[in-house]
């Protein structure tokens, strides 16, 4: 079993795939190097001795250049590593790319939900849209309503345990200190082709400049026209800089015949709040019976639409979960299907590779102009993208963003780029899209989700929680020991990669299959059983 890896043969670092305590010896190309200190696996060691200032590679392209001097065998650190990152242009369109063989998945099909405009859902949500925060509370009150007596809460163990502790308490009895499994109690559900009731609580609709509250009313717009919801209740209080008026006029300037059920309510117009929550109530449990009378179909692969994403990313995150996704990416395309990749401050490093695949050149300068307006943003706030790995992500083994971006945008697969969009633009040519949004985990997946992705495979190496209102969000984990530890929120484990059980390519089928079950309500992701339903709108200011 191989102790390293080098990723690209141009490449100046070898990654850890163990532990490698100092003075091991490993060999690689026939070329044995000895470890001057301990190398933590994930993180990666110097293959020769460098100067200060050298730029270093990895993934071939430069991502740092050294700080002073290091030896071969050395391990890479932020004491020793600056972010460094090519400079790019467009070039002109100068993809390779040879579609993989999608013989296995020719034909095949997910049952989904098909919406009048052509689209098809992986999913039929009732959805709750505030058009300002001062309507939270009423949201907030209505979910504790609804939830629990439909039968979509997942909190019921959760209030058992803190039954027993308040009787414990009352009864003078110590606390029982046994581990706690949330064995929740199972409700039918009246409505079983209505897959939730989503909630779109936030921060914004007023208070702040016009712009943003312009474009919250876009991003909520693309949340009630999304092919995974099936009707939309929208509270308003009145008096807020997002008007119901405004928000109308987005959602039709997006579809013009849009046919969904959709109840209107404003607080400030009403007798009282409990009247006017009574009624939010009333007319959407109507509409639940409506849209209850859907069924999922049969339809071809290349109606998905997947959005890629990683968070809480490791040193393996590059070459097992990020290379598989990006796999899976490749036959999506390949397959008619549409792929969406964001995170613009993760890609950071990688750009002329972006746009030596970018088959439109008006949609090259437009990725150039996006680039460039986020980042005189970020650094006219005093900051820069060299800034973006968290403590996590070097503690890890990321050390630079161009580090951290280069293995993040394997998600994308090798496929051409046939499309750049800005923040709630929606994802309209088969294969391929970039997607302007920050690097913050929810941030990113609420833009997906606006931008039209029906499924979001999310990779990590250290765990993360998140998910979305209305779009399944599939956890993929970048070893097994992450796996084995957080079971209850990862989905796939892509361990075996680093472990030389399963190659790329393997893998990337797997994941393929299981977004075709998901796509069909054959299996729930644990996100989506977690209720795990993340929602934080950008207001294109500052945020990585």
């Amino acid at each position: 079993m191989n102790k390293v890896m080098k990723v690209h043969p141009g490449d100046d670092l070898l990654i850890a795939l163990f532990d490698l305590p100092r003075g091991t010896e490993v060999s690689h190309d026939g070329i044995t190097y000895r470890t001057t200190e301990d190398i933590p696996a994930k993180h990666k060691f110097y293959t020769k001795d460098f100067d200060a200032d050298a730029p270093i590679r990895m993934y071939g392209v430069h991502v740092g250049k050294t700080t002073e001097k290091v030896k071969s065998g050395s391990r890479v650190r932020t004491e020793n590593l600056a972010h460094k990152a090519d400079t790019y242009a467009y070039r002109g369109f100068r993809s390779d790319w040879l579609p993989p063989d999608v013989e296995a998945f020719r034909g095949r099909s997910f049952l989904g939900y098909h919406r009048s405009d052509g689209r098809v859902g992986t999913a039929n949500y009732w959805l709750f849209i505030p058009l300002v925060f001062c309507e939270n509370r009423n949201l907030d009150v209505i979910r504790d309503a609804m939830l629990d007596e439909l039968g979509y809460s997942v909190t019921s163990g959760f209030r058992r345990l803190t039954r027993s502790l308040a009787e414990q308490f009352e009864s003078g009895v110590q606390e029982s200190m046994t581990e706690f499994i949330p064995i929740p109690e199972v409700k039918n559900r009246i409505f079983p082709n209505v897959d939730g009731i989503k909630f779109l609580n936030h921060q914004g609709g007023c208070g702040g400049i016009r712009q943003d509250a312009a474009l919250l009313g876009r991003l909520l717009a693309a949340y009630a026209n999304h092919p995974n919801v099936g009707g939309v209740t929208v509270m308003s209080l009145g008096c807020q800089n997002l008007q119901a008026t405004d928000f109308r006029t987005y959602l039709q300037e997006l579809n013009p015949k849009f046919d969904k059920p959709i109840y209107y309510f404003e607080q400030q117009e009403s007798k009282s709040e409990p009247s006017f929550i009574a009624e939010a109530i009333r007319s959407s449990f109507h509409g639940m019976q409506e849209i209850n009378k859907l069924e999922r179909k049969p339809a071809s692969l290349d109606k998905l639409c997947v959005g890629v994403k990683c968070g809480g990313s490791d040193g393996f995150s590059g070459i097992s979960a990020n290379p598989a996704v990006g796999h899976c990416a490749d036959l999506l395309s390949a397959l008619g299907a549409k792929v969406i990749l964001a995170e613009f401050p993760e890609l950071c490093g990688v750009e002329q590779d972006l746009l030596d695949r970018t088959s439109d050149p008006v949609a090259a300068e437009k990725f150039i102009h996006l680039m460039g307006r986020f980042s005189d943003l970020v650094e006219k706030a005093g900051s820069s993208f060299s800034m973006n790995p968290s403590p996590g992500n070097i503690r890890d083994g990321l050390i630079t963003d161009a580090m951290k971006s280069a293995g993040a945008a394997r998600k994308g697969g090798r496929s051409p780029i046939v499309d750049v969009l800005d923040y709630t633009e929606q994802a309209t040519q088969p294969g391929l899209s970039l997607l302007c949004t920050p690097g913050n985990d929810v941030e990113a997946t609420t833009g997906k989700a606006a931008s039209g992705a029906t499924l979001i495979l999310f990779t990590t190496g250290m765990g993360t929680p998140t998910g979305n209102p209305v779009c399944p969000t599939i956890k993929i984990s970048s070893n097994t020991a992450l796996y084995n530890r957080m079971r209850d929120i990862i989905d796939i484990d892509c361990g075996p990669v680093i472990e030389g059980k399963f190659s790329i390519e393997e893998m990337g089928q797997y994941i393929l299959e299981y977004c075709i079950c998901a796509a069909s309500g054959e299996i729930t992701p644990n996100a989506v059983q977690l209720n795990q339903d993340d929602f934080i709108p950008w207001k294109r200011g500052v945020s990585l």
